[in-house]
């Protein structure tokens, strides 16, 4: 025998964690970025518009500095005026050259720029407006220049400080965010596991299930889902309940195909036991005759024959309408007067049995008129009636009552006899059902197959209604409820009950 092969784990090897973990981490990465690049960004631009101000207020202080000393084109000497913040550069212009310029050192004093420094602050429009340059050896600066009433002047402060802020804000920003993708990749990691552990019970109880043999024998028992991974306000709760849902449903199929396997066994042994019967008797009795003996007379022998033979005949035709009735092959369909039939039944009925009361009752409230096979359905009368007369001692009323309102026709079979044990009702309609020690027969009734009640359901079925039985000591009545033809109703004469006569 070949190992048994164990269904994979879709859980196995945690990547469905690992990429979910994963897919948190981007996330949270694509998140902290833009938080990030969107704060320096801003911080950024505060900080330009700081310094633009003082650029400005550099070249106001500069240009107010060259009106109010009378010297040459490259006289710089307001620089070493008081408020001048280190790092300042101021140049005097002509036709955008820088003519003169000069830094403010950190001690204060002035130092001129080199011819390569002044050229990296020409050709700036005198318009007041901030722009950014890199000056060799210094770094970069934001400088603007004006013309106004007097010569144009140029001022510049250092960036350092603007990027040396930016630069610690990122390092911040970059140090908190990866401290804070840790911190949370680690709580997401484990989050997610205990999330994923009733997702992983559930995979571990399908997988039981799947393991089962679910090909033979009954299967009971099946692994659950525990409750508490059931809870329908979560999707893996969802999940839980559908799978246990599915198991119930799989353990019912099964369940239900045994007890079909059952019964057709049951079934064929029945059939084989009722077929052995007459056929016995019909070799018992062919022996006889070829033997020639004398205890028995030759057309006495023929009759049993005959009799034997058309039992026989007449079980196999019922087995073999209840194969037709269970292809669902279709059957006549012609409108008929329910009530009508029902009389008709009843009086031959009476007919076979006339040492109990009939009774008929008609109770309409609307024309009991049905659409269907009238064989079939005289067929169910006779098999209810037959049922009735055989199972009951002489002298029991039997009492026939055919309703018709406006949802449906109704006929009810009920007899004050022994009635039918309780452990027979939940299988008298099934095949070969027979509680003969159980209920009284007719002095020389021969044995029923059990089929009567079983072709009376199935006809009922056919027909798209409904047959069921209560039964109690002194009461069984058995409802065969049947659906209208179509087309109008009119309202009959008032309900009454008819005896048969004697």
């Amino acid at each position: 025998m070949s190992p048994r092969r164990r269904a994979p784990n879709p859980l196995r090897g945690r990547s469905l964690r690992i990429r979910l973990v994963l897919l948190t981490s981007t996330v949270l990465c694509a998140v902290c970025a833009a938080m990030a690049l969107t704060t320096v960004l801003v911080q950024r631009a505060h900080l330009l518009d700081d310094l633009d101000q003082r650029v400005r207020d550099a070249v106001e202080r500069t240009q107010g500095g060259v009106r109010s000393r009378a010297g040459s084109a490259t006289d710089l000497s307001f620089l070493s005026e008081r408020g001048q913040p280190a790092g300042t550069v101021a140049a005097r212009l002509a036709d955008g050259r820088v003519t003169a310029a000069e830094v403010v050192a950190a001690d204060g004093r002035r130092t001129a720029l080199s011819a390569a420094q002044r050229a990296a602050l020409s050709g700036i429009t005198a318009d007041g407006t901030p722009h950014t340059r890199t000056v060799p050896g210094l770094g970069a600066y934001r400088v603007a220049a004006v013309s106004g009433d007097g010569a144009p002047v140029l001022a510049g402060l250092p960036m350092d400080d603007v990027q040396d802020t930016v630069h610690e804000l990122v390092v911040t920003e970059a140090v908190i965010a990866t401290v804070g993708l840790a911190v949370a990749g680690c709580l997401c990691a484990v989050l997610i596991r205990h999330q994923l552990r009733p997702l992983g019970r559930v995979a571990a109880t399908a997988v039981e299930v799947a393991c089962a043999s679910l090909d033979r024998g009954e299967v009971t028992g099946l692994p659950r889902v525990p409750a508490r991974d059931t809870d329908p306000a979560t999707e893996t709760g969802q999940v839980g309940a559908a799978l246990n849902h599915l198991i119930d449903r799989v353990e019912s199929a099964l369940a239900g195909r045994r007890r079909s396997e059952d019964r057709v066994r049951r079934f064929l042994a029945d059939a084989s036991h009722e077929l052995r019967t007459p056929l016995a008797s019909i070799a018992g009795y062919a022996e006889l005759m070829v033997r020639g003996t004398a205890r028995i007379e030759p057309r006495l022998a023929w009759r049993r024959v005959s009799a034997q033979s058309a039992r026989m005949t007449g079980l196999v035709e019922d087995l073999l309408l209840l194969a037709r009735l269970d292809e669902g092959r279709p059957l006549l369909e012609e409108e008929l007067d329910l009530a009508t039939l029902v009389a008709e039944a009843v009086w031959d009925a009476r007919a076979a049995g006339d040492d109990h009361d009939w009774q008929l009752a008609l109770r309409l409230d609307e024309p009991a008129t049905v659409t269907g096979d009238p064989d079939r359905l005289t067929q169910v009368l006779a098999n209810l009636l037959a049922n009735a007369r055989v199972h009951t001692p002489s002298g029991t009323r039997i009492t026939v009552v055919v309703e018709a309102t406006r949802a449906c026709c109704v006929i009810r079979v009920r007899d004050d006899g022994p009635g039918i044990p309780p452990d027979l009702l939940p299988s008298v309609f099934e095949r070969f059902t027979r509680a003969d020690t159980s209920r009284s027969r007719t002095p020389g009734e021969s044995g029923g197959s059990g089929l009567g009640l079983a072709i009376a359901a199935a006809i009922t079925q056919a027909h798209g209604g409904h047959i069921g039985v209560e039964s109690e000591p002194g009461r069984t009545e058995i409802t065969v409820t049947l659906p209208y033809a179509a087309g109008d109703r009119s309202t009959p004469p008032a309900a009454h009950t008819t005896p048969m006569p004697a």
